[in-house]
């Protein structure tokens, strides 16, 4: 059968470092880029007779976490071991949360914006919220890089504040997948939960997928691709596992569930181990820790609860009557939102400030590859540049240039810039002139323009400017030929 006549069930089980000062059951350090194996101590690194104590930051975090996301707090959540024997966790077992983990149920709205771009502008479910079921907190494992015939741990992750979302079976197609995770990204850094950099091992990705025939409800055997660190490949690891799924049901070859990882190298997911049930863990109740009564801490992280990308983004169209699609644009990053906010702030054409950072400075910052955060062109500096152009001192083009003089030399003032380099406004009275002139050497062009092709007046305008050197006012001279010639 074509790949049209099976459905395919996803879900995703997503790791997310919590942004904390140290480890979630003891007090070493958590810091990425660290020397290896420098921030331990006998707690995370199992030695016996160590006793757990919790972190109540990283709960706090998890429990706003749950908020962002619609999440419900159990009153009592408690802690279990999850048992399992490999070198990335020296106890032998995982400190985590099995039965009554902090929250329950909830969705991430998948953001227009998110998708991948190649797919922006046919979204098949528009809209859609992804249903969570769970976030469970619980501790990293350290970090494993393995060669031809040895490996090298780093105990320096072991012990980080971990949480654990994992949807529902509900995700369609790699495209959803990858919408969620830069969705869930956008909603975490918000938060000041997580960076979720999935470069930095902050953020990473179990997938579990099946597929079965159109008109069939019953989910078949599903196989989980372990441990994906970039949403790139999530998305490839999908499509491509759908296809293999799909191509071996219709040669008759049955799914068995297993664990599966995916090499970029050569395109493929390869098999790891046939797959454990949740008994081959042994999960007990964790004796060592208290259960957590979450009343008083649901109280006081509510007044943490910040706004939305997407109330962000609704606001942002009231606000500064930006377009939706733009406002997603502006919303995409906090630190961008941010610095538009900041930009824009006292301007009266925030519009075109806005307009500036999504043509102009983003244009830069993947030009030079730079981040937002890094960004040297001071928000005020830009806004004062569009208050230039709109007073006509200077064009757009040449406040491209000036544009390009801040970014180098960030503590000019655009004014400056622009009097240096010569762009002084054209006396208005020589321009009348210049426009004046140039209707009366084209009566042809004005002919056109009276007989219906206003476009043509555009044309005149570039015969001003030139005439002008550049230094009229574009939007001016338009303004004053189509007066001239009663439009």
């Amino acid at each position: 059968m074509p790949r049209e006549d099976y459905i395919a069930t996803i879900g995703l089980e997503v790791h997310c470092q919590i942004t904390a000062n140290s480890k979630m059951f003891c007090g070493c350090r958590a810091a990425y880029g660290d020397d290896p194996n420098t921030n331990v101590c006998p707690v995370c690194l199992g030695l016996p007779g160590a006793l757990p104590v919790l972190n109540k930051h990283a709960i706090e975090q998890t429990i706003l976490a749950g908020m962002l996301l619609g999440c419900e707090t159990p009153e009592v959540s408690r802690w279990d071991r999850k048992n399992y024997f490999y070198p990335d966790m020296p106890k032998n077992y995982q400190l985590t949360q099995l039965d009554v983990p902090l929250c329950l149920g909830g969705g991430v709205p998948l953001y227009d914006i998110a998708y991948p771009k190649d797919v922006q502008k046919g979204i098949a479910n528009p809209g859609k919220v992804v249903k969570m079921n769970r976030i469970h907190l619980e501790e990293d494992v350290a970090k494993s890089t393995h060669f031809s015939n040895h490996s090298l741990i780093d105990y320096n992750r072991a012990g980080m504040p971990l949480m654990e979302l994992v949807t529902e079976p509900d995700i369609d197609t790699a495209d959803e997948a990858y919408a969620f995770l830069k969705s869930l990204q956008q909603i975490l850094v918000y938060g000041g939960i997580s960076d979720a950099d999935m470069e930095k091992g902050q953020m990473r990705c179990d997938v579990n997928i099946s597929v079965r025939p159109v008109g069939t409800a019953e989910l078949r055997t599903k196989l989980e691709v372990k441990n994906l660190n970039s949403i790139t490949a999530v998305r490839k690891s999908i499509e491509f596992e759908i296809q293999r799924q799909c191509d071996e049901y219709d040669e008759g070859i049955e799914q068995k569930q297993a664990t599966i990882r995916w090499d970029d190298a050569i395109g493929e997911t390869v098999v790891m181990r046939v797959k454990e049930d949740s008994a081959d863990y042994r999960y007990f109740t964790e004796p060592d820790l208290l259960p957590v009564r979450t009343v008083e801490l649901v109280a006081k992280m509510r007044s943490f609860v910040p706004e939305l990308p997407h109330e962000k983004r609704e606001r942002f169209v009231v606000d500064y009557g930006v377009s939706e699609y733009d406002a997603g644009v502006l919303t995409s990053e906090k630190a961008l939102a941010d610095y538009f906010e900041k930009a824009a702030e006292g301007s009266k054409v925030a519009k075109k400030v806005a307009n500036w950072v999504i043509n102009g400075l983003l244009g830069k910052l993947n030009e030079t590859d730079v981040s937002v955060r890094d960004n040297p062109f001071p928000a005020g500096s830009l806004r004062a540049l569009v208050d230039l152009v709109e007073a006509g001192t200077v064009t757009n083009k040449q406040a491209r240039e000036v544009f390009d003089v801040i970014w180098e030399s960030p503590d000019e003032s655009p004014a400056d810039v622009a009097k240096g380099l010569g762009f002084e406004p054209a006396d208005q009275s020589a321009v009348e002139g210049i426009i004046d002139q140039v209707i009366l050497d084209n009566p042809d062009k004005v002919e056109e323009i009276k007989g219906g092709n206003p476009r043509m007046v555009n044309w005149l305008t570039g015969q001003v400017m030139k005439a002008s050197q550049g230094k009229a006012n574009p939007k001016l001279v338009t303004d004053s030929i189509s007066a001239k010639l009663g439009l």
